[in-house]
């Protein structure tokens, strides 16, 4: 049996503290180290993607390019490429931007309650999208984006809509 993934559990200055097992996490609310990854065209659209339908949690919804948690021992940027070329199928160079603490509980009782790290990249091809983890890709305009998440918020996932409103001012690529 494959042993189930952990989270660094971190303090409220992403001191780690601990690890946990990640549904452990999530049941229990306990804050942790993530990070969300947000991949930009030279049109400065965004790469979106829909979460697969067979997902513990928010199945079927539009999120940012991808987002997990960190393992042990590495870095933001380590995390987030490898990530990304387990969802996405592409590895591209990620930078640092902002990192904030937020929480959101989901209706099946888990709660996401993440140190969160954004990660930014460029790419321009299509991802070959990993079928366990991604329903569906596509490029949409910042705006375009800011505006559907108005419109129809019950299609993106609860953290992306934080991030995004979080992130949208930063946005400058």
């Amino acid at each position: 049996m494959k042993e189930e993934e952990k989270v660094i559990l971190v303090n409220e200055n992403d001191e780690q503290i601990g690890v946990m097992p990640k549904l452990e996490a999530h049941q229990k609310a306990v804050l942790h180290r993530a990070f969300s990854v947000f991949i930009f065209n030279d049109k400065k659209e965004l790469m979106l993607q829909q979460r697969a339908y067979h997902k513990y949690h928010s199945p079927g919804l539009w999120t940012n390019t991808c987002c997990s948690h960190q393992r042990e021992g590495e870095s933001n940027i380590e995390a987030g490429e490898r990530r990304l070329q387990e969802e996405m199928g592409f590895v591209t160079s990620l930078q640092d931007s902002i990192s904030f603490i937020y929480k959101a509980p989901f209706d099946n009782g888990l709660t996401e309650h993440e140190y969160d790290h954004v990660l930014i990249g460029e790419y321009n091809e299509e991802p070959l999208i990993n079928p366990d983890e991604v329903a569906n890709w596509k490029w949409m305009s910042v705006e375009k984006v800011k505006n559907d998440i108005q419109k129809y918020p019950e299609i993106y996932t609860e953290w992306f809509k934080i991030i995004f409103d979080k992130f949208y001012s930063h946005i400058s690529i």
